[in-house]
């Protein structure tokens, strides 16, 4: 009796999930084979962006400008961490950790694929003198998932990418 509630439960839970519109994030479709991005390889950014494009896609990420069908190009990268709030002895008592990041991708012609495109993430996290050292390693694992929604970020973008036919040009 207690195996049939379990099995009536999560067959009830799968399809109300189901039912919402719910599905795991899966493979993107990007509209070009080889991607070209112009910024510099020893990044750590460079290196999760690589990553995720070669993992979650068929495209492949180039070395050369000339063989690519498009290149990914940064305009700004800029990470900040901005005082939100001091305590009453004037102690910062929150930051805000904001990464404002451009780019734009063309094609082998030069033409847009995407305009330039900024997304801006933001974190919040409180700060506390006694607590200096667990604080600090907070913070590096915000601005890491800062890092990592920016990338799936930038994937999805690039999977909406309109790429022009030679017969539209």
């Amino acid at each position: 009796m207690r195996r049939l509630i379990l099995i009536v439960v999560v067959l009830a839970l799968s399809s109300a999930v189901g039912g919402c519109g719910f599905k795991l994030r899966g493979a993107y479709t990007l509209p070009f084979d080889t991607l070209y991005i112009a910024f510099p390889n020893n990044t750590p950014l460079y290196a999760v962006l690589k990553r995720n494009i070669e993992a979650s896609s068929q495209t492949r990420v180039v070395a050369d400008k000339k063989g690519a069908e498009a290149a990914f190009t940064v305009v700004a990268d800029v990470p900040q961490k901005i005082i939100l709030s001091l305590d009453t002895a004037g102690n910062v008592a929150e930051y805000q950790l904001v990464r404002s990041f451009s780019f734009r991708v063309v094609d082998g012609a030069e033409r847009e694929l995407i305009p330039t495109s900024t997304i801006a993430i933001h974190r919040d996290i409180t700060f506390n003198n006694a607590q200096v050292l667990s604080k600090e390693s907070e913070e590096a694992l915000l601005w890491r998932d800062i890092e990592n929604d920016l990338v799936q970020q930038v994937l999805r973008r690039l999977a909406a990418a309109k790429v022009k036919l030679a017969a539209d040009q």
